[in-house]
Formats: structure tokens, C-alpha cells, sequence
């Protein structure tokens, strides 16, 4: 197969943006992670024209997709971990192609983790989890059980991700088989909500008191990265002041809630700001004095 596309890649690698190209074979009849072609041809480029351009062949009885993508979005892929099946190609993809070595140092990288990087992705995971276990609380509360178990079950997933990332390792598309080697007592929540014979609310009740006591637990860890970046300043922040700050965009639409939640733990402080409005405040955020030292 690799001769057949020989060609195709060849002349991506002659061009001098090109960092590094990996081949990806099918697994599997219905294998995820090649999105049901027989190959995956991945090339990284420097500063691409597009993010991502895409491109389908056929040969034969098969079938190839050539992803062309620009550094900067295989980062973002890797931060965010939006796209999980590159982690697998960037890790066990086979090197057709590599300039200084780029992708064994890419490797080395993910292997090692850096410290601070995880910090963000921890960060990045508790708020998840903080916004799909009040979600789930809200919907249990009125008996909506089957979207309260639909939310729980993707907080335990975060609460997963959060506790491999806590240890070290990026998060495999086999998020369960990892976490249930690392922290088995979130492994046994798991496999109680979905295979317990116990009625729904039961289930769900009891996973609610498991999820307090390991949100809890998660915290410090969690609130590192945001406590980190609000501390870096002086001076109080307003919401528009951090939905403006670079470092925090990875959070998204979860950058409230997680706030709101810190407030709440008494991690973050709210200090009014008076405005023309007799009674009425800005509120702006700061790091509670006695909380600087989590884990920053």
C-alpha cells in the first residue's frame, strides 16, 4: 500500500513547509480510528494555507484520505484533545517522512508531558466535569432521570480523563481501559451506573455522592491552571478581562460555570466595583489571599 501511494506523498515531502508525514492502515472491519479507510496518509505542515484540507482516493478495492494540516491545529487537537484519533496517528502512525526529526521529537513530547501542559488539560477537564455534574444534579432534581444519566455518564468520562491526565498520560481513545489500571474506584462508578441491576434514581443518587467526594478531591488540581493565570495580576479581573486573556480561551463556554464554581469553594473572591448605579456593581475576580498557593 505504501508503494501505491508513494507517489502522493512523495511530493508533499518535497515541499520545504512539510514537517513530517505518518501513515495510518486500518485495523479493522469497522475500525474508528481511520474512519472506515483502508489508509490515512497525515501530513504536518508550517503555516498551511488551510487549518485542514482533506483529500479521498481510491485504488483498487481501496481506499485512502490524505489530511494536510497545519502545525498549529494538530496543537490545538493535542491541547484540547478535540480530536482523539490524531493523539493515536501521531503516536503509533508509521514515519514516511520527517524533516530534523520532527515527528520523533513531537513523540518525545507527548511521551514526556510537560507539567504545565497538563495543568491546562486538567483545568480543561474539571471544567467539563463541573458543567455536566451540576447539569446532571439539575435534571435529577426534576426527575428527569434519563438525562440526569446522560450527564453523569459523561462527567464520570471527564472524571476519567482528568484522573489519566493527573497521572502522567494523555487520554486514549480507550479512556476506560487506562483509567481502570490508574484509579479503579472511578472504574467501579462506571461500571456500577451502567451495569448495576439497582432502579435508575438509585444509581444515579449514589453516583451523585461518589462525584461530590471525588470533585472535591480533583479541586486543587482542577483550579491550578485558572488560579495560576488570575494570579499573574494585582488587580482584580472583569469577566470581559478574562474572556480576553489568551491562556483561557481553551476553555471555552465552560470558563463561567468553572468560575462560578470557584467562587462557590472559596477559591476566588468577588469584589464589587461601584458603578453610575445607586446599589449595582461591577463584579470582578481575584484570588482568595489564603488560596495562592494551590498547587500554582
Amino acid at each position: 500500500m505504501e508503494d501505491v501511494l508513494r507517489p502522493i506523498y512523495q511530493e508533499r515531502a518535497s515541499q520545504s513547509r512539510t514537517l513530517g508525514i505518518l501513515m495510518v492502515e486500518r485495523g479493522s472491519d469497522y475500525s474508528p480510528e481511520t474512519d472506515l479507510f483502508d489508509v490515512i496518509l497525515f501530513v504536518i505542515v508550517r503555516e498551511g494555507e488551510e487549518a485542514v484540507f482533506i483529500k479521498h482516493y481510491v485504488f483498487g478495492e481501496k481506499s485512502a484520505s490524505l489530511y494536510v494540516v497545519d502545525e498549529h491545529r494538530v496543537k490545538e487537537w493535542v491541547l484540547l484533545g478535540s480530536n482523539r484519533k490524531v493523539m493515536n496517528w501521531l503516536l503509533n502512525g508509521k514515519i514516511l517522512f520527517e524533516r530534523n526529526e520532527y515527528i520523533g521529537q513531537l513523540r518525545q513530547r507527548l511521551l514526556q508531558f510537560p507539567e504545565e501542559e497538563r495543568k491546562v488539560k486538567m483545568g480543561i477537564e474539571f471544567a467539563k466535569l463541573v458543567r455536566r455534574y451540576i447539569e446532571g444534579r439539575s435534571f435529577f432534581e426534576k426527575d428527569q432521570w434519563l438525562d440526569a444519566y446522560n450527564h453523569v455518564l459523561h462527567a464520570l468520562h471527564h472524571l476519567a480523563r482528568l484522573s489519566i491526565i493527573e497521572h502522567g498520560f494523555y487520554p486514549e481513545v480507550t479512556v476506560w481501559n487506562q483509567v481502570k489500571q490508574i484509579e479503579p474506584q472511578i472504574y467501579k462508578l462506571y461500571a456500577e451506573l451502567v451495569g448495576s441491576e439497582e432502579p435508575l434514581d438509585k444509581r444515579l443518587q449514589l453516583l451523585f455522592l461518589a462525584s461530590d467526594f471525588f470533585i472535591h478531591s480533583k479541586l486543587k488540581q482542577g483550579a491550578s491552571h485558572l488560579i495560576h493565570v488570575l494570579d499573574k495580576r494585582e488587580t482584580s479581573w472583569s469577566m470581559a478581562d478574562l474572556l480576553n486573556e489568551k491562556e483561557l480561551s481553551v476553555y471555552g463556554v465552560d470558563l463561567e460555570i468553572l468560575l462560578e464554581f470557584l467562587v462557590e469553594k472559596h477559591l476566588i473572591t468577588v469584589e464589587k466595583i461601584a458603578t453610575k448605579g445607586q446599589g449595582v456593581f461591577h463584579r470582578h475576580y481575584v484570588v482568595e489571599k489564603n488560596k495562592k498557593s494551590v498547587d500554582v
